[in-house]
């Protein structure tokens, strides 16, 4: 077998034994870009897998976290840095520091989807590119991606055109209005723990342990230096910096994904490297930019949160409310949105996740309003149905 194509959404759907590993790290990670009458810029990057918000903006102002998180926060706190005398960032993104100090970087803590309790990358993930209102999941009609829906407000809106391997797209523009996708030569992007459940379901199956060896081999050694491989960099380098050509020329939206969050096991190590990979490249998309970065805003996604508490693999599990981290120019940055429900055990959502305060949706929308000025009606209505904007955060500069 010299060629493996596959279609994430479909195959991964119909492979339900993978487990979440799969939803967490797409097979294909494909770039979708549109031109629009706009000056300002988006960028949408979704984080699969479900980031731990609670270790990348850690709350140690809250006296209960190192109480939940003895091993993880033993092991990664004495790294992080203050940020506001109540959160501190994760030394993963310590190359961050400089765009929060210059007010290039913010956080909204305790933010969800209205998905609730199932607990599934897939569902999750849909959910949050579709934009749609329903707590098990389920999508709105047109079964299309809220950026679509968002380029289907405005007239005059083309495709930009761009080169594509892999075929598909993100749900997030899927819908009627018109896009295109490319994505650069990636690797099967899977866990370690992932790559045990691959080889041991392959084992005794000829014609998939062909498929599965071969996969697996297209990834580098995990050696690298804070375990992040040199490829996965090269990776999110690759993406940023095709998204910012694009976006200095007519394209006005760009959408990625960097996978690699859940962190069931292991967590220190997985998440350090997948937070490599976002930092490259938010750092990747400010260069390449160059002045239009003044004109940029990029907002971080993911589909929940993780569990309160550590689990027994110093790792976390699935959860409900977590973080979204924005960037860019155009920015009001250095802060902390949201309000924080605390960690009490009375505090949590059903007695394990940290209890969401605010729609993640309702940061996105604002974000689009004060950069595309839309209508709050045609937000609330048509690009995410039901969510209520509320008081305006004050996003932009």
């Amino acid at each position: 077998m010299k060629h493996l194509e596959m279609n994430r959404r479909t195959l991964l759907r119909n492979a339900l034994f993978l487990g979440c590993s799969a939803a967490a790290n797409p097979l294909i990670t494909p770039m979708t870009f549109a031109a629009t009458p706009w000056d300002n810029r988006l960028v949408v990057i979704v984080l699969r897998g479900a980031m731990d918000g609670l270790d990348v903006v850690q709350p140690y102002g809250d006296s209960n976290l190192a109480g939940w998180r003895p091993n993880l926060i033993a092991g990664e706190a004495a790294g992080a840095s203050d940020l506001d005398g109540f959160f501190s960032l994760h030394s993963g993104l310590e190359g961050l520091k400089p765009m929060w100090k210059s007010g290039e970087l913010a956080f909204a803590h305790a933010v969800s989807t209205p998905y609730r309790d199932k607990r599934s990358h897939f569902d999750g993930q849909d959910l949050l590119e579709n934009g749609g209102n329903s707590p098990d999941g389920g999508l709105t009609p047109g079964k299309d991606g809220w950026l679509n829906r968002v380029l289907s407000l405005v007239p005059g809106t083309t495709t930009e055109t761009a080169l594509a391997v892999g075929r598909d797209q993100p749900l997030i523009l899927e819908g009627a209005a018109r896009t295109a996708s490319w994505s650069p030569e990636s690797d099967l992007d899977l866990s370690p723990q992932a790559e045990l459940l691959l080889n041991s379901i392959y084992r005794n199956d000829p014609l998939f342990a062909e498929a599965n060896t071969l996969a697996l081999s297209l990834s580098e050694s995990r050696d690298a230096p804070e375990g992040m491989t040199a490829q996965k960099a090269a990776r999110a380098e690759a993406l940023a910096e095709f998204a910012a050509e694009r976006l200095n020329l007519e394209s006005r939206i760009a959408a990625f994904s960097i996978g690699g969050w859940d962190s069931h096991v292991r967590q220190p190590q997985v998440i350090r490297r997948a937070l490599g990979e976002l930092q490259t490249a938010l750092l990747t998309l400010k260069a390449g930019l160059g002045a239009n970065w003044n004109k940029t805003v990029v907002v971080c996604m993911t589909e929940f949160g993780r569990t309160v508490r550590e689990n027994g693999n110093r790792g976390t599990d699935h959860g409900t409310g977590g973080a979204m981290v924005m960037a860019g120019g155009a920015l009001r940055g250095g802060k902390v949105h949201g309000q924080w429900p605390g960690l009490a055990a009375a505090d949590l959502y059903r007695e394990r996740d940290l209890m969401p305060t605010d729609d993640v949706r309702r940061y996105a929308a604002w974000a689009m309003r004060d950069l595309f000025s839309l209508e709050k009606g045609d937000l609330e209505r048509t690009v995410f149905p039901g969510v209520d904007l509320g008081t305006d955060p004050r996003l932009l500069a």
